[in-house]
């Protein structure tokens, strides 16, 4: 059988209590998990901008900067504040 939100009564929690239970079920999926494997590409990758970086560290572009050239082609000065990607 498979156990569902109304099989369990979980239907009948109030919302905060659904909340703290999807937390508590989260941490104990987190707890048992092992950190995955990182592919040697990507550490390779990591590696070079790191090496990048010390070797050139005024190079590049501050947050801000790279927002305004990201935003600049597309006509948009500001973000819309519903948005919750500042």
């Amino acid at each position: 059988m498979n156990a569902t939100a109304r099989s369990l009564g979980i239907d009948q929690l109030s919302l905060a209590e659904r909340i703290l239970l999807v937390e508590e079920i989260w941490d104990s999926i987190a707890a048992e998990v092992e950190a995955p494997d990182i592919p040697q590409s990507h550490r390779d990758e990591l590696d070079r901008r790191l090496a990048a970086e010390d070797a050139n560290p005024g190079d590049g572009a501050s947050w801000e900067e790279a927002k305004a050239r990201l935003r600049k082609p597309l006509g948009v000065s500001t973000v819309p504040r519903s948005c919750t990607c500042r």
